[in-house]
């Protein structure tokens, strides 16, 4: 690797050389996944004209060295392989890697890998197929393998994903699959370059509803989703994705309501609401639950607070209480029973309720 800062062996597309799709790849420190993760892309089935850009965030093993012994393989192909980086000691984060991969890219469809991730051979050609007939759709995602355990709770998180964004579980479903137009992602602007401990993907997915997108889901596993201790993901703190998910609920759902109800006197309910702006604050009329113990107690008693008297908020069995609400119930936890619960209310999701578990 180069002994300088930036080493960028092409930091932009062939002029007249425009991809259909652009697979667009950070990498930091992959050799342990990157043979297979390179076969897969290779092996697509994707008739139309593809390239793989790759930004290298510093890596200081030997993934560099692993990716160039990789570019005759595409270029028989007709794969072109556009590889470029820095060896500062410091990496620059998964946000920037990205942005620079797309910057140096040229294909109208941007199709996004982790370096420790596996494609199943028609992942190329059925999201793109999805996102051409779709041209109203922010972005196309699928499912992942790493997920399949719990496939009832994202079909359903994705059939409704402006209603359930605002869970633990929703945007984090489709971010490793994600396919979309480079004018979409030209509209909703790069990831965040805040670096380790950012969320990139879950700030640009914020934006991306702001922007007013959606999601077209293709409905076939096409990922195999690396978790292991490595991950980037081990790098963002719970409190800042809590923090994020509370700020995103007041801006989209809150800010339009004069009152609601907390579903769940317990921990995460409670937590929810120390975490609201005293404005929001204000406007929780209730908890309900369906435990007898908390009932009985009748109030929750915000001990922290500085107000005086402190504020006592009633605790109700939940067909004692009434709508709006934020259920703050994990949906996977209960067997059935918070769906059957709300199912009797005759509530309709994304107008009587939110889920934030």
């Amino acid at each position: 690797m180069s002994d300088t800062h930036e080493s960028h062996e092409r930091t932009e597309p062939a002029e007249g050389a425009s991809a259909a799709v652009s697979v667009i790849m950070p990498m930091f420190n992959a050799s342990d996944w990157l043979d297979e993760c390179l076969q897969a892309i290779l092996e697509q089935d994707f008739p139309d004209r593809m390239e793989l850009s790759v930004y290298d965030d510093g890596s200081t093993d030997n993934s560099r060295e692993l990716l160039e012994r990789w570019r005759q393989r595409f270029e028989d192909r007709g794969l072109p392989i556009l590889i470029s980086g820095h060896s500062s000691p410091s990496p620059r984060g998964v946000g920037f890697a990205k942005n620079q991969a797309v910057r140096q890219s040229s294909g109208r469809f941007l199709c996004f890998q982790d370096a420790d991730d596996i494609m199943r051979p028609q992942r190329v050609r059925l999201q793109y197929e999805a996102a051409a007939a779709n041209p109203t759709a922010g972005w196309v995602c699928c499912f992942d393998l790493f997920h399949q355990f719990s496939a009832s709770l994202m079909n359903k998180a994705l059939i409704s994903v402006l209603n359930q964004v605002y869970t633990s579980h929703g945007p984090t479903v489709i971010m490793p699959t994600w396919f979309c137009s480079r004018d979409w992602f030209e509209k909703v602007g790069p990831f965040n370059e805040g670096g380790k401990g950012v969320p990139e993907d879950l700030l640009f997915f914020y934006q991306s509803l702001r922007r007013g997108g959606h999601a077209i889901r293709v409905d076939e596993c096409l990922l195999v989703y690396r978790y292991h201790e490595h991950a980037a993901t081990h790098s963002v703190l719970e409190e800042t994705i809590w923090s994020l998910r509370v700020h995103f609920l007041q801006e989209r759902v809150l800010s339009q309501w004069e009152s609601f109800t907390v579903w769940n006197a317990g921990k995460q309910g409670r937590r929810l609401y120390r975490s609201l702006s005293p404005t929001n604050q204000k406007k929780v009329k209730a908890f309900c639950d369906v435990d007898e113990n908390k009932i009985q107690k009748g109030f929750y008693t915000y001990e922290d607070s500085k107000e005086r008297p402190k504020p006592r908020i009633p605790v109700l069995h939940f067909t004692n209480a009434s709508p709006p609400f934020i259920v703050c119930v994990k949906l996977d936890m209960t067997h059935g029973v918070l769906e059957g619960n709300l199912h009797s209310l005759q509530l309709k999701e994304g107008v009587h309720y939110y889920h934030f578990s």
